[in-house]
């Protein structure tokens, strides 16, 4: 049954059929139904793997392929194939275990549900027209027994059964009927039929008399099978049923119609909760999926920490913010270096929070494609735009009811800043390529290493989303700003390295601490990470290589800058003092130019934007 060698049975097998190898998802083998229906030639899907066929549906396809394994044969309705066409195809998926061993087989046969329902149609349509004629003549020759009072047949039959003429009266109902409705048949025999059992839909709005399909048999001659509606009771109660109404004839003229029907409540009522938990779990299905893409996002950013670690006057001023701010759903703005753990304020901010039940959703504005930022945001619609093959819900619709944090905020395009200011304005967005207006309820935090304020004065953000996001400002420090919690910052990441390497007993000594706390960190917390994580995988008999930058062992001592301070030690005055007066002589030498070529910022060897950051603490001028 393989590709290169096909089955004759299987190839002209009429549903269409693969062979997957389970283990490693291929397609080894498919029919030429198959084909047909995937609209694909047989190469191309043998030479595909079975998720690319069910793209983003690897959930579904592990728990349907692990039945098959368990049980083995499984079908579902739950799996929709990519289709060239970008139709939707309604299939049933039906599995079974072809072998074990050597290789761990499974046939995977594709039952088109759409052109299934259409063959029954068809046969149920030539089903008609073979006994119509015999149908016809059997409910004629029963209700012409009827009248003559021939009611054994009636008693006997388990179904209810009544009978109405031309003028919709009733002529005769069975005690099946009797039993079913309550009534007794000389209480109904004579009267409008409708009127004492159908009178409601099931909604309990009115059923007029001229919609009643029993009594447009016997206007338009046809049969009428109807399923979902309800009979009442003689006490008012109601009951599912599922019935038939077969126009009866007399001489060629139509005389009224027969009326057999069964209750069916405990089939509806079974249905109905089906129905309902499908619906459910469909839903859930769906949001799952989407926060679970989500999740996997998130998973993939390196964290080896959720909480805010430190103990400096600089830290519990931020932790205060932060217990102050949490509690109400004012946009917070955190700024600060890059590696200063601005992410990690907005965790805590939101576990803080009344909206820590749902989601708090990433976005890194600087790493999304110009011209998918709106989509990306607000969502789109299936057609919006090419390669949108299926509706996507975006980062806001996904955090209602939750905290959307934007880092990198500064990178958003301007042209996309007015339809953000709106969302935060009034709680309301589009999706692409859709006309609907939805409702949001999103808690906001951004976050930058920018200064907005000159980003605002220079044109590239706009000044109203600007002070729309700064309702609540928190500075993250950078590190050589809170060296007291260096050594605390060290011991966490030694321990979280020494798991992730999976090797004990490596400490830091006091050496090591204080090589530490001496360097500058100009990439602050994230850099420390590295190092200590480097120094972990370069240890050696339990002894730990701290390996700084050279710029850290080039840097001309304390005494030969700071002469009145004692050897060996700067203070924090004295610190900021030398690093002002650093910076300042960077920026002569560069002529106030602070990025670039020659800029203050390659003068130093920092980053721009960490240099921008020590100017506006420190200060200084332009």
């Amino acid at each position: 049954m393989l590709a290169t060698s096909p089955d004759p049975v299987f190839a002209a097998a009429p549903d269409a059929m693969l062979v997957v190898d389970v283990r490693t998802g291929a397609v080894l083998g498919a029919n030429h139904a198959a084909g047909a229906l995937l609209e694909a030639d047989l190469p191309t899907l043998c030479g595909s793997g079975v998720f690319a066929l069910f793209p983003d549906q690897m959930a579904e396809l592990t728990v349907f392929t692990d039945a098959v394994l368990a049980k083995g044969a499984w079908w579902t309705r739950g799996l929709t194939p990519a289709h060239r066409s970008g139709r939707a195809l309604h299939l049933e998926c039906a599995g079974v275990v072809l072998s074990r061993e050597p290789a761990l087989l499974m046939l995977l046969t594709l039952y088109d549900l759409d052109a299934r329902h259409k063959r029954e149609l068809d046969a149920e349509a030539q089903a008609y027209q073979r006994g119509g004629l015999t149908e016809w003549l059997r409910s004629e020759r029963l209700f012409q027994d009827i009248e003559r009072g021939n009611q054994l047949i009636l008693r006997a039959a388990g179904e209810g059964i009544f009978g109405v003429n031309a003028e919709g009266k009733t002529t005769f109902v069975n005690p099946a009927a009797e039993a079913m409705l309550g009534w007794e048949a000389g209480e109904l025999v004579g009267g409008d039929m409708h009127a004492s059992v159908h009178h409601h839909r099931p909604d309990g709005s009115a059923y007029p008399q001229q919609e009643c399909p029993i009594y447009a048999a016997f206007r338009d001659g046809a049969v009428h099978h109807v399923e979902n509606e309800k009979f009442f009771r003689k006490d008012g109660s109601g009951f599912w049923v599922e019935y038939t109404s077969t126009p009866i004839r007399d001489r060629g003229r139509l005389a009224g119609a027969v009326i057999v029907f069964r209750d069916v409540s405990q089939r509806h009522e079974a249905d109905e909760k089906l129905r309902a938990a499908l619906a459910e779990v469909d839903s859930l299905r769906q949001r799952l999926q989407l926060e679970n893409a989500y999740l996997q996002e998130e998973m993939a950013i390196e964290r080896n920490h959720r909480g805010v670690i430190g103990s400096s006057a600089a830290i519990r001023k931020i932790l205060s913010q932060v217990e102050l701010v949490a509690r109400t759903d004012a946009a917070v703005l955190v700024t600060g270096e890059s590696g200063t753990g601005k992410e990690l304020i907005a965790g805590a901010i939101h576990e803080a929070s009344e909206r820590r039940a749902r989601p708090l959703i990433r976005v890194n504005c600087a790493a999304i494609p110009r011209e998918l930022f709106e989509s990306e945001f607000f969502g789109h619609v299936r057609g919006a735009f090419t390669g949108a093959l299926r509706d996507r819900i975006g980062r806001f619709e996904l955090a209602d009811g939750g905290t959307l944090f934007l880092d990198e905020v500064g990178e958003i395009p301007l042209e996309l800043q007015g339809k953000l200011l709106r969302v935060l304005q009034e709680g309301e967005f589009q999706r692409v390529g859709e006309e609907r207006t939805r409702k949001v309820d999103v808690r906001l935090i951004a976050a930058t290493n920018r200064d907005l304020r000159r980003e605002v004065r220079e044109g590239r953000f706009r000044e109203d989303l600007y002070f729309r996001l700064d309702v609540f400002p928190i500075l993250s420090v950078p590190l050589r700003e809170r060296r007291d919690d260096i050594p605390a910052l060290a011991l966490h990441f030694l321990k979280g390295a020494q798991r992730k390497l999976k090797v004990e007993g490596l400490t830091l000594s006091e050496g090591d601490m204080a090589r530490l706390t001496a360097y500058d960190w100009p990439g602050n917390v994230r850099e420390l990470q590295n190092v200590i994580e480097r120094a972990a995988i370069l240890a050696r008999q339990g002894r730990l290589f701290i390996d700084l930058p050279q710029s850290e062992r080039a840097r001309p001592s304390v005494q030969a800058r700071e002469e009145p301070v004692r050897a060996g030690i700067l203070t924090e005055a004295a610190r900021r003092e030398r690093d002002r007066a650093s910076i300042e002589a960077a920026l002569a030498a560069a002529g106030g130019k602070v990025s670039g070529p020659g800029g203050a910022a390659e003068i130093l060897g920092v980053r721009p934007t960490t240099l921008a950051s020590r100017i506006k603490t420190l200060g200084i001028g332009r």
